[in-house]
């Protein structure tokens, strides 16, 4: 067995690589480097049984440079502060390098969610939320929650719930929390965001000719093998998007129980829909596919993408050597150990970084809670102007041209931006102006080591840094 560093030892080692490209005091990089404040939560869950069990919870907030501190809430058996400090310190640099201005955070509650009933996770989920409350760790403009592994929109809502029960009164509470349902404040485009972003970073990537002819591939998205470990909310629709928009072909899926295989393609909505029709959920036995009885096989097979959708650290120093995929793009967190990054770059292997690829859902995030304080949906002011625009313009044309648009082109030529719309702009703006940040900075430290993820670090670092100095805490 090789030794791995912890999940938050390794974020910091990430750190520290990328500081020596940055000419910026050592006192300021060890500030942005900290956790700024660790709350570790402990009470009692009365079971559905009469049984008693004690839950335990964390809630970090990594840097305080920009409120409110935004990061998602995770439930899971490992959950440990460790981890959700390593999260937390991985949110700031994500926020700091999409431009959106948040801190970073993050929260976990140490459960296998498939072991409680649907009242047992409501009561703990509330409880949580009463526990930061007590504390101010939620808040609209303190630190605001977001779904993360084992969560979705059901338990924003929860939170939301809660938290306004106890803010009688407060105009912006629906605000502490997004990823809510719509219904309830949330935003249209969000649950697909972070797998939206996913294929928006990749798409830059491979739009680079001279990154693209460096690993012996072609232009472009189209045609190229692509393999998915994990087959979450992330990581279909990532599978989703770079088909069916980009015209990759997907050739394997890897789940927690195994994954299948198939040269030829796997149709990436019959299995959405296979799985749905499965008791257990399980995408095994897709026809036309074979079955890898060990899911981490699936990563070793020869491919154009690979996608590590899951959990941190299934690439690690141990199987590095064994991975050949051209390009790893980053859906998880931490997916990729520090030194198994090292290793794969040395080999010439494009690694798109966590810390800028995954970062969909905290764009869009940052959409729905600019929604809940404006009290005004996307595009209500203005798509109907923009409609009559458009269609006075189109008569224009047709007047001068003499040409009919049929029903069809005049719905397409006129329609104006609703929500979902802007949003799908709003974050393709932000996952390509990012990108190419980005590899501005690789391309100035190329030439002395430099990675992808060592640049994205340096982004990250330099603006969170000039905060600080422009606060005057650092001149």
């Amino acid at each position: 067995m090789v030794h791995e560093i912890s999940f938050y030892d390794q974020v910091n080692k990430n750190f520290d690589r990328a500081a020596e490209f940055i000419n910026k005091p050592k006192d300021l990089l060890e500030q942005i480097k900290r956790c700024n404040a660790v709350y570790y939560i402990s009470f009692p869950l009365k079971r559905d049984d009469g049984s008693i069990e004690t839950i335990e919870a964390w809630r970090v907030e990594h840097s305080q440079h920009k409120l409110p501190t935004k990061g998602g809430i995770r439930y899971a058996p490992n959950a440990s502060q460790d981890e959700v400090m390593a999260l937390a310190a991985l949110m700031s640099y994500k926020c700091a390098v999409v431009d959106v201005p948040f801190g970073g955070a993050k929260g976990g509650i140490k459960i296998d969610r498939r072991n409680y009933s649907e009242n047992e996770l409501q009561r703990l989920t509330r409880r949580y939320t009463v526990e930061l409350m007590r504390k101010n760790f939620i808040g609209p403009g303190l630190d605001v929650p977001a779904p993360d592994f084992g969560t979705g929109a059901q338990e924003m809502s929860w939170i939301a719930d809660t938290y306004m029960t106890m803010s009688t009164g407060e105009l912006n509470a629906l605000a502490c929390v997004t990823g809510k349902p719509v219904p309830q404040g949330g935003l249209r485009g969000r649950t697909e965001a972070t797998g939206r972003g996913v294929f928006y970073g990749v798409r830059e990537a491979c739009d680079v000719a001279a990154d693209m002819e460096a690993l012996g591939l072609s232009t472009g998205l189209e045609g190229k093998r692509v393999v998915v470990q994990g087959f979450g909310n992330v990581g279909s629709y990532a599978a989703k998007f770079l088909t069916e928009e980009g015209g990759a072909k997907l050739i394997a899926v890897a789940e927690w129980n195994g994954a299948i295989y198939s040269e030829s393609g796997i149709d990436v909505q019959a299995l959405l829909e296979y799985r749905q029709s499965r008791p257990d959920g399980s995408i095994l036995g897709f026809p036309g596919t074979e079955t890898i009885a060990n899911s981490t096989d699936a990563l070793e097979l020869e491919c154009d993408i690979l996608v590590p959708a899951a959990l941190e650290n299934q690439i690690t120093e141990d199987n590095a050597p064994r991975i050949r995929a051209k390009i790893i793009a980053e859906a998880a967190n931490g997916p990729v150990t520090s030194k198994a990054s090292e290793m794969l770059h040395d080999r010439g292997v494009l690694i798109l970084p966590d810390n800028y690829l995954n970062a969909g859902g905290v764009i869009v995030s940052y959409f729905e809670w600019i929604k809940n304080l404006s009290h005004v949906r996307f595009g209500r002011l203005g798509r109907r102007f923009d409609e009559q625009t458009n269609r006075r313009l189109l008569d224009a044309v047709t007047k001068a041209s003499g040409h009919e648009f049929d029903a069809d082109e005049e719905l397409f030529l006129t329609r104006g931006a609703d929500e979902l719309a802007l949003v799908r702009s709003g974050l393709e703006d932000t996952m390509i102006d990012a990108y190419r940040q980005i590899h501005g900075i690789w391309s100035q430290h190329r030439q002395r080591g430099a990675d992808l993820r060592t640049a994205a670090f340096v982004c990250a670092i330099e603006k969170v840094a000039l905060c600080y100095e422009e606060m005057g805490i650092f001149p």
